[in-house]
């Protein structure tokens, strides 16, 4: 049974950067796409990015597009979320996720089956 655990989140002042990981247990790892949402209260829970199985490329949502880089590492069966210039809007529960099998990787989040607890990110301005 996989296992999914974020780390990273915390509160931060507008503009600054941080770094969510995402530790997965369990075997396969690299045999599923991975993906990040998020939710803020009273939202529904939307796609940030998501990244194949190879990990070599991943795509974003227009609302970080340019503001964050999401990287896996297969060897290690983690994925990370590096976002930058960080504003109040993405104050937000942030989830890792794993795509159901034979998905290559989209921003729906019907693709994804498989989630960890969520990190906190709070941005104040």
């Amino acid at each position: 049974q996989v296992h999914l655990m974020e780390s990273g989140g915390g509160a931060v002042q507008a503009g600054a950067s941080l770094r969510l990981a995402c530790a997965a247990s369990g075997g396969g790892f690299s045999n599923y796409a991975m993906g990040w949402f998020r939710q803020a209260p009273g939202k529904e829970r939307e796609f940030v990015a998501a990244t194949a199985r190879s990990g070599t490329y991943a795509f974003y949502s227009d609302s970080v597009k340019g503001r964050a880089t999401m990287s896996r590492d297969n060897a290690k069966n983690t994925v990370s979320l590096q976002m930058t210039r960080l504003k109040p809007d993405d104050t937000a529960v942030y989830y890792c996720a794993r795509g159901r099998a034979g998905s290559s990787g989209t921003s729906s989040i019907k693709d994804f089956d498989t989630w960890g607890q969520g990190t906190q990110v709070t941005v104040s301005s």
